[in-house]
């Protein structure tokens, strides 16, 4: 079993929508969390995140912000930030996981210069950006994904 967790601040508007996306995809094997290196337990996805998924036919509104903390650090198989300074401050608060975080584009890509733009406080057209890069970069990861699990 893989799992897969992703992180971004707040866990209400990227790593919420970054799992749900991959969740959608139903892939055997993969299990999909996300929280926030600065989230407050409890609270929705925001309504452009809820909106931008529903347009792609996704359904998330059961969604439940989440800290990361030693539970879901100890779940997961790997963590995947939205921004480089997310992937610091997961790996300062939990040194044990430097081997297993990466940036969501590191991990998809290779290319460890680069991050997921913010969209909150955002026009809807900004959420649509964001989930139309972190889309891309997910058809990437599940494909690395699948070949390490053959």
């Amino acid at each position: 079993m893989t799992r897969v967790l992703f992180v971004c601040t707040g866990n209400t508007c990227r790593s919420p929508m970054a799992e749900a996306i991959l969740k959608s995809r139903n892939l055997p094997g993969i299990e999909v969390k996300s929280a926030g290196v600065y989230a407050m337990d409890g609270s929705a996805a925001s309504e452009n995140t809820r909106k931008v998924l529903a347009e792609n036919g996704i359904l998330f509104d059961s969604h439940q912000s989440s800290m990361l903390n030693d539970e879901l650090v100890n779940w997961t198989s790997y963590i995947i930030t939205m921004t480089a300074s997310h992937k610091a401050a997961v790996i300062s608060m939990f040194p044990e996981t430097a081997g297993k975080t990466f940036t969501l584009k590191e991990f998809a890509a290779g290319n460890s210069n680069g991050d997921i733009a913010d969209p909150f406080g955002g026009s809807i057209e900004h959420y649509r950006q964001t989930y139309n890069e972190m889309n891309d970069m997910i058809i990437k990861m599940i494909q690395r994904l699948q070949k390490e699990n053959r």
